[in-house]
């Protein structure tokens, strides 16, 4: 019987909240406006972050590139096999 009564009063409840005034609707609309405003200006933030991540990974990339080249050609000679000291290089 709980149940009856329950179901009935959803129903009821229902068909009374489906009668929105025209104000209501503007209202309701209005808020949507804002909310659909909102969405996008956080869309465009997080591609404007996104876009400075990757330009900040790239030029650490670069960077790093970079230092390795400069560790490569700065290496030193590898010792001689038989333990002797290396001869200084020509400059």
């Amino acid at each position: 019987m709980k149940k009856v009564l329950f179901l009935m009063f959803a129903a009821a409840s229902f068909t009374f909240a489906s009668c929105d005034s025209p104000k209501e609707n503007a209202a309701e609309q209005a808020a949507d406006n804002v909310e659909a405003a909102g969405e996008a200006k956080a869309d465009a933030m997080e591609d404007a972050a996104d876009a400075t991540r990757e330009a900040a990974d790239s030029t650490a990339d670069k960077m790093e590139d970079a230092a390795d080249k400069m560790d490569g050609a700065a290496a030193p000679a590898a010792a001689p096999a038989d333990g002797e000291a290396a001869a200084p290089a020509a400059h």
